[in-house]
């Protein structure tokens, strides 16, 4: 027990004789090494600055470069869009003369007021004014913004005019269905569990309902008068997705079980957007902006503005899908009936079968 003690002693005293060794290394080292602290101090200042300037010329290239592949302001093809991109370059003004001035000072004074021996730490704690100022300023614009947001959303999200023409919206992974009312002007009445796509329904309409008889069915494909009011009734079949119309600035998602409705007014057709972009291949896009599974990228619809002939003339070649689904019931039946009644009914009589006939009997008899 003894010799455990002494050889415990001995074990600590070592490792106290080397702590002792290493701490008087380390203050060497620290004493040392201040000079080696303050230069490098000065060269990350120095690309402190350097990072800004860099960094502002980065965001200059950037929309120099890039700023054909993004849709310009003041291009929109609604007339909410035209509201939209005017809160869009506010919004820009204010956040980008922020931005500019806030990272250049932020930068600056990181370059200018780097540690040195010959100047002494200013210690500015409080100061209730300029704590105001910075409160209360960017308070009232924000204010202002969102007052401009939240007026522009009840705009498009509230009562469509009288006039206005509805169409449903309807997303599931991963396509766009549409429908339009009939002549009459009413959606017929739908219930999620008649949805059938085997059976020509894809929709869930209920056929019992008269006001069905007459709706047009679009896949793929959406038709819009330019210059007259269109509301979206938005919803989907299976998972959230999002109705995007990029060219017209407007965007709202699209939820199982809970419509939701957008309206405005086209204001350019596609042919004014083709000679507008030089692109003669140029097309309104539906996109999908909710990530809704594997296939969201490619879940993409296309919008067509036209005048109101060019309409009237595509609606008047629409079929309704009730007419399309009788019409392909009724398709199949009819060449087995003409079988059927080919088999059963004997040929008619002609007058010359019966002449025949006649001259045959009067020839065995007088044989």
């Amino acid at each position: 027990m003894q010799n455990f003690l002494i050889f415990a002693i001995l074990i600590l005293g070592f490792i106290i004789t080397f702590q002792i060794a290493r701490a008087s290394e380390f203050v060497s080292v620290i004493r040392g090494e201040e000079k080696t602290r303050k230069q490098t101090n000065k060269i990350n200042a120095a690309l402190l600055l350097v990072f800004l300037i860099v960094g502002m010329f980065g965001v200059y290239w950037t929309q120099h470069t890039l700023g054909d592949k993004i849709l310009k302001l003041g291009t929109s093809a609604s007339d909410h869009g035209i509201l939209v991109d005017r809160m869009i370059k506010y919004t820009l003004i204010a956040t980008g003369i922020v931005f500019v001035g806030t990272q250049t000072l932020l930068f600056w004074y990181s370059f200018k007021y780097q540690e040195s021996d010959k100047r002494t730490v200013y210690y500015f704690p409080h100061n209730n004014k300029l704590e105001l100022l910075w409160t209360v300023v960017p308070a009232i614009v924000l204010t202002i913004l969102i007052g401009f947001g939240i007026v522009y959303w009840y705009r498009i999200t509230g009562a469509a005019p009288a006039n206005a023409m509805q169409i449903e919206v309807t997303g599931s992974q991963f396509k766009w269905e549409f429908r339009y009312p009939g002549k009459d002007g009413v959606f017929g009445k739908k219930y999620y569990k008649n949805i059938d796509e085997a059976n020509d329904n894809p929709l869930g309409q209920i056929w019992e309902d008269a006001a069905n008889h007459d709706d047009i069915y679009e896949s793929g494909q959406i038709h819009l008068v330019v210059g007259k009011p269109v509301k979206l009734i938005i919803g989907a079949k299976d998972v959230i997705h999002s109705v995007g119309l990029p060219h017209f600035r407007l965007k709202m998602d699209a939820v199982p079980g809970t419509p939701t409705t957008l309206w405005f007014t086209p204001i350019k057709t596609t042919k004014d957007m083709i000679k507008e972009t030089g692109n003669g291949k140029f097309v309104y896009e539906i996109a999908c902006d909710q990530m809704c599974g594997a296939g969201h990228t490619g879940m993409r619809g296309e919008i067509i503005v036209e005048t109101q002939e060019e309409f009237d003339q595509w609606m008047a070649s629409q079929k309704p899908k009730y007419v399309q689904m009788k019409e392909a019931a009724a398709a199949p039946a009819a060449p087995a009936a003409a079988a059927k009644d080919s088999v059963a009914a004997p040929a008619p009589a002609t007058a010359d079968s019966i002449t025949a006939a006649g001259a045959a009997k009067k020839d065995s008899t007088a044989k």
